[in-house]
């Protein structure tokens, strides 16, 4: 099989299977290397912002999946509106953000750094798929632990949780607001 019919056949997988797909099961499905499904993920990429196609393909940890460009987002608002897309408040934003930067953590601890309970933010999170569980303490009550989602990383644009700023860069930034 040529490479422009193996490009072909992946933009279908990536486009009929919606949610990001990993690169071995793309691997497997057109029965190549996982190398090359990643090299020709790479260049579908470049070649898709050369020709400023509507759609990207982003890359989630190990896996890809098609996209909208960001700066069409006016214009695919005004057509489809999603009651997912409203915005966290601040509550469900600073629990968000503590749950990224400290994962795994618990409920409890999450109530300890806010100072409130954090239920309803965790629920809503939860709801939006941002967060998800991903085990229990061995412990009296078998706490749940959170962590962040692949969803999470899609939100915010980012490839891994590696990517997030670093905590004391953002504190020295938001010191120089602070004066």
């Amino acid at each position: 099989m040529d490479e422009r019919n193996l490009k072909s056949i992946i933009e279908g997988l990536l486009f009929a299977f919606g949610d990001p797909l990993e690169d071995k099961e793309i691997s497997k499905v057109v029965n190549i290397s996982v190398k090359d499904v990643n090299k020709y993920l790479q260049e579908m990429k470049v070649e898709f912002e050369e020709q400023n196609r509507g759609i990207r393909i982003i890359k989630i940890n190990n896996s890809y999946q098609l996209s909208t460009r960001p700066e069409h987002y006016d214009f695919i608002k005004a057509v489809v509106i999603s009651r997912n897309q409203r915005n966290l408040s601040n509550a469900s934003l600073e629990t968000l953000s503590i749950i990224a930067y400290k994962q795994p953590i618990t409920k409890m601890e999450i109530d300890e750094i806010r100072g409130v309970k954090s239920d309803k933010s965790i629920e809503t999170l939860m709801q939006r798929k941002l967060i998800r569980e991903i085990g229990r303490l061995d412990r009296p009550g078998k706490p749940i632990l959170y962590g962040t989602s692949d969803e999470f990383l899609k939100f915010f644009g980012i490839e891994c949780i590696e990517d997030l700023p670093n905590i004391e860069e953002l504190r020295k930034s938001g010191d120089k607001y602070d004066e």
